[in-house]
């Protein structure tokens, strides 16, 4: 079994989170090295780690960095998603609650490598415990020199300011984060410009989430080429798995990329309850299309493999189904959720996510005809690709995907006029 690596959560009986803890396990040892060496050096440092954006698709953390403008002028921003609303995952609010100096420490880092004057680290409003944390370490650094005016002599003036969101999933797709820190409706900008050129107050501006902010201290401490011998070639380093549904062991496991999926789900999560039998797994939210357990069973956990298999990583929120589970319900759901967190601003998001809700309903309730299954996969086709943000896909990922790899499940609903799983009645 591969073994769990630290590198951003302490052990499960320890919290790092007084400044004191985390120095005596190497607490910006990394930032002091950083402030020692030229920004571009640290940049180059992160693009050649092959770290890529803990969430999403995945980018390159270093060469996002590298599009803003060369010419510094002032001022500059980060934005932190901190929102992490995607139904499954709760990787983040581990480091905000255990080892929220890691967070700072790589948003110190990333500022100076990008001339950064400010960062804003948006939160998930329902994140009181972990915001709390995060505010007294903040201070935490602030009084031990890590913020501030000209910060251990380097010249830096650098200060991180902490935003808590309203409840909005939108406002986790990184203009729609801007745009409610600036004060307006959460909804996506349209692009170009990009970010990187215009973003907070039109000013040019990284966007990474905790957990990639949280990698960079320990690829700057010891270096790219160590960062590289975990995980695989493309896919570097580890990421935080967060395993729920039907396993015994629901949790946290922070492991290579590349692990294979089944020993997260029968070893790390301890595997389903006596006489079940595996039927789907969402690997990363539930957003990413949904895998059969047969696909489940030889997938590894890394971009390009999920790629091929005809998913995503996403968070790595790994939601595990048994044969007791019905999909349609999941569908359901996953239907309902994007429906409710539609900004409204886009006809084929704003439309196709009701009738997506309204279809999957009426196959659960034995309403539906076997039309309605075509239906529903047409919808899909036409909120893929189509919008301003990605919310749509992932909503016609998240639904159509089960229809399209459990169709049979589907059709049982139609034909039996309900679903013939068991005779628990379902309202959602």
């Amino acid at each position: 079994m591969t073994s769990e690596v630290r590198l951003l959560l302490p052990k499960d009986d320890e919290n790092w989170s007084s400044i004191d803890s985390y120095r005596q396990n190497e607490g910006y040892e990394a930032a002091r090295k950083a402030l020692s060496m030229a920004p571009e050096a640290v940049l180059e440092e992160v693009k050649a780690s092959g770290l890529r954006g803990r969430g999403g698709a995945g980018f390159s953390t270093g060469t996002k960095w590298s599009f803003l403008p060369k010419e510094i002028e002032h001022p500059r921003y980060i934005a932190c998603n901190a929102d992490e609303s995607e139904p499954g995952t709760f990787k983040d609010r581990q480091i905000l609650e255990r080892n929220p100096h890691k967070l700072i420490e790589g948003l110190l880092i990333a500022a100076w490598a990008n001339h950064i004057d400010a960062a804003y680290v948006y939160m998930r409003g329902e994140y009181r415990g972990p915001y709390d944390n995060f505010v007294a370490a903040v201070e935490q650094a602030r009084e031990a020199g890590f913020l501030g005016k000209n910060i251990l002599g380097s010249g830096l003036d650098f200060e991180i300011h902490t935003h808590r969101g309203a409840g909005a999933y939108i406002c986790g797709e990184e203009t729609g984060l801007m745009e409610s820190l600036e004060g307006r409706k959460g909804q996506p900008r349209k692009r170009p410009p990009f970010p990187a050129i215009s973003g907070l107050w039109k000013r040019p501006t990284v966007i990474n989430n905790v957990e990639s902010m949280s990698h960079v201290p320990h690829i700057v401490l010891k270096g790219a080429d160590w960062f590289k011998t975990l995980g695989t070639e493309k896919s570097t380093g580890t990421t935080i798995f967060g395993v729920s549904g039907d396993v015994l062991n629901p949790g946290t496991f922070e492991l290579p990329l590349g692990v294979p999926l089944r020993e997260i789900i029968f070893e790390h999560a301890g595997g389903l309850r006596p006489g079940r039998s595996l039927k789907a797994v969402i690997p990363g939210g539930v957003s990413m299309p949904v895998l059969t357990a047969e696909m489940a069973m030889d997938v590894t956990m890394d971009h390009d493999t999920l790629q091929k298999a005809g998913t995503l990583l996403g968070t790595g929120a790994i939601v595990v189904m048994d044969d007791h589970a019905c999909v349609v319900r999941a569908a359901i759901l996953i239907a309902k959720f994007f429906r409710h967190e539609s900004c409204g601003q886009c006809t084929q998001c704003r439309e196709g996510t009701g009738w997506l809700h309204k279809l999957v309903k009426s196959v659960e309730a034995g309403t539906a005809t076997m039309q309605d299954l075509d239906t529903i996969d047409e919808v899909t086709n036409f909120m893929e690709g189509h919008t301003i943000c990605a919310l749509s896909d992932a909503a016609a990922w998240g639904t159509g995907w089960f229809l399209r790899r459990f169709r049979s499940e589907f059709e049982a609903h139609v034909h039996q006029g309900g679903c013939p799983l068991d005779g628990v009645s379902f309202e959602v």
